[in-house]
């Protein structure tokens, strides 16, 4: 299923063109230290709008490769306010979380310092934090940040995600083990998964549409990762083809969807404004 409509395209277009303030009026901002998970301190850095209500939509957004958390969370300030939305990025720093392996991949194949394992406890400690009657989270990442966020959903055993919306991934782990991991599941431990829970998990992919350079700044290109397509926006098509085709293989109705956003390229701010205006659709939906 395909999650667009005219409404929030004109929504988002407009939010995306006009000029923001990365310190809106109404709305606290600032960071703590996280320690409440078995893996080092996190400095967590936040939007919290003055007068949230208990059950407002607890959004944790996932940096980019720049491990710019801070960055991240001052393009959902505004966002936050308009939708009435608490917004929390961690910050994976490089010193900790060097690579791709201990960050996009979540460190599932690490020994110690398994960067899923922050985001059950994190949810938790925000919930406490807030006095929240909130019983999940979403899950939203950018580049490398929708990296970890659609193998969180596969992997991350995410009891309390709503909804994990993953933006313009460089590249993806197929639900299939006709590749090898990390490009699918082949060679990995066959009790690290179970590809029906996989294509089961509520998982949307948000692409820009014109994401489309091939000589974009940390774009892999690897044999695995060429081997979806040349560019975030192509490999973002193929990935939800071989969801659909397994989804069909397997006789399963695949609870993935996926949202081409116009006229945006690889940047953070503009699948924001999208992913924003999903998030507050969908928290409605469910009070509905």
């Amino acid at each position: 299923m395909r999650i667009r409509s005219l409404a929030l395209c004109l929504m988002a277009f407009c939010l995306m063109m006009s000029p923001f303030s990365a310190f809106a009026q109404g709305s606290q901002i600032g960071d703590f230290v996280f320690s409440d998970w078995e893996g080092p301190p996190l400095n967590i850095f936040y939007a919290e709008p003055e007068g949230l209500s208990p059950d407002a939509p607890i959004v944790i957004v996932m940096h980019g490769a720049g491990r710019n958390a801070d960055d991240y969370r001052d393009n959902w300030i505004d966002l936050a306010k308009q939708y009435g939305l608490a917004v929390y990025a961690p910050e994976f720093d490089k010193a900790r979380f060097p690579t791709s392996k201990e960050y996009n991949l979540g460190g599932l194949t690490v020994k110690k310092d398994k960067a899923f394992e922050a985001i059950e406890p994190l949810f938790d400690a925000i919930k406490a934090r807030r006095s929240s009657d909130r019983k999940g989270y979403y899950l939203f990442g950018h580049s490398a940040g929708g990296q970890f966020v659609h193998r969180y959903a596969f992997f991350g055993k995410a009891r309390h995600m709503e909804l994990a919306l993953a933006a313009n991934s460089g590249w993806y782990t197929l639900p299939t083990r006709a590749a090898k991991y990390p490009y699918g599941l082949g060679g990995l431990q066959n009790s690290r998964y179970d590809i029906d829970v996989m294509l089961k998990a509520p998982l949307l992919i948000l692409l820009g549409d014109q994401d489309i350079d091939p000589e974009s700044s940390n774009l892999r290109h690897t044999a695995g990762a060429d081997a979806q397509g040349p560019n975030r926006y192509e490999r973002g098509i193929y990935f939800l083809k071989v969801g659909n085709m397994m989804a069909k293989q397997r006789r399963l109705k695949s609870k993935w969807s996926y949202n081409i956003v116009p006229g945006v390229a690889h940047d953070n701010r503009g699948m924001a404004v999208m992913a924003a205006a999903v998030i507050a659709q969908h928290a409605q939906d469910g009070k509905d």
